[in-house]
């Protein structure tokens, strides 16, 4: 999904690249008794910064194999765990030649399947330490394919080709010129002799369409299939959350209050933030959060553009990457987070993003709303 900005005449082009911008993020500085908004950033982000920002999420800062609490009635983390160490292994050092000059072993390639909510992400994020985050490569699969959109494929290809081991979390398979465009770039990067490493998830709710996705990975990878090793992850969500949650949105007074001489908060007005989100590529959404402590929205209503709502689900990615909490203030017709995308979102091809996104909104905003508490 290369997420383009509209132009008139309801065409699309391309959002501008890294380098173009008229503004930094440093450059954006509010007047006197303003507080900072989003929509005045304008990130001009260089390539290698893009490159540099493909580390694990903050809130995964901790993780490694030892701090992964396997659970006693699934078998099959423990044995993952044990899968993933000798992984990491043969990648620091990898087999040498037999006496005869005999083919190097190809470098491994796993794929973690399993459920919502059974740490993939902690093993995947474990497995980038063990083998060393200046050799490594972390990303989501849509900052994958950002990437590809602001660099080009084959600059993807050669810089991600100087690392050891390439993390994909939550592959997606719900746009297949997206899926034909990783697995092509996980081809090349294989063929280099570079490891891979990728998870996905499903939805708990989403058991009867088949919890796991393996079959449908390997088929989608094709040429790839037969190099992935899939490490299985039984278990059930273990921060027993809820898919989405409803809490009710804040007055936009308290929002206002609370954002107001408060260093590292933003505040937009929703409308706003989703215009100016059309004209930056969502490979600086990372950089347009620099400094960034909470965010507040004041006039939050429902997405009816999918191209917006797209956007919208990388940005709350890069939030709950950055464990950012949000305060929200809502619209006559806004009802919680459930309410943020339409009904026909959350039946389409793309559910599975927006769910997600709901999710991570939802845990964002009881954040925020311990925010508001803590400045009435």
């Amino acid at each position: 999904m290369l997420v383009t900005a509209p132009v008139a005449g309801g065409a699309s082009a391309p959002a501008a690249l890294p380098g173009t911008a008229s503004a930094s993020a440093s450059d954006a500085t509010p007047d006197a008794g303003r507080v900072r908004a989003l929509a005045d950033v304008r990130p001009s982000v260089p390539p290698t910064r893009l490159l540099a920002d493909l580390l694990p999420p903050r809130h995964f800062a901790d993780a490694r194999f030892s701090t992964y609490r396997a659970n006693p009635a699934y078998p099959s983390q423990a044995r993952t765990v044990a899968r993933l160490e000798e992984v990491a292994a043969a990648v620091v050092k990898p087999a040498r030649k037999g006496l005869f000059g005999a083919r190097k072993q190809a470098a491994p390639a796993v794929y973690m399947d399993g459920g919502f909510g059974v740490g993939k992400t902690h093993l995947l994020t474990s497995l980038a330490h063990a083998v060393g985050l200046d050799v490594s490569a972390y990303g989501t699969f849509v900052e994958y394919t950002n990437l590809v959109g602001a660099l080009g494929f084959q600059a993807t290809v050669d810089a991600l080709a100087t690392k050891k081991l390439v993390c994909i979390d939550e592959f997606e398979l719900d746009d297949p010129g997206d899926t034909v465009l990783m697995s092509r770039l996980l081809r090349e990067l294989a063929d280099r002799g570079v490891a891979l490493a990728a998870t996905s998830n499903t939805l708990p709710e989403a058991l009867g369409e088949g919890r796991f996705a393996a079959e449908d990975f390997l088929r989608e990878i094709q040429a790839l299939a037969a190099r992935f090793e899939v490490l299985r992850v039984d278990g059930e969500d273990y921060r027993h959350r809820a898919v989405v949650t409803d809490s009710a949105p804040l007055p936009e007074d308290a929002v206002r209050a609370a954002a107001t001489g408060r260093p590292g908060t933003t505040l937009d007005a929703f409308d706003d933030l989703l215009a100016h989100l059309s004209h930056v590529h969502p490979s600086r959404y990372r950089a347009l959060l620099d400094g960034v402590e909470v965010v507040a929205l004041t006039g939050v209503h429902t997405v009816t553009e999918q191209s917006a709502a797209l956007r919208l689900v990388v940005l709350v990615d890069r939030l709950y990457d950055r464990d950012v909490p949000v305060l929200l203030a809502g619209s006559d017709d806004y009802a919680g987070e459930r309410s943020l995308f339409t009904e026909e979102m959350l039946r389409g091809g793309y559910r599975k993003k927006y769910y997600r996104a709901l999710s991570r909104l939802g845990a964002l905003a009881e954040d925020g709303r311990a925010v508001a508490r803590a400045s009435s």
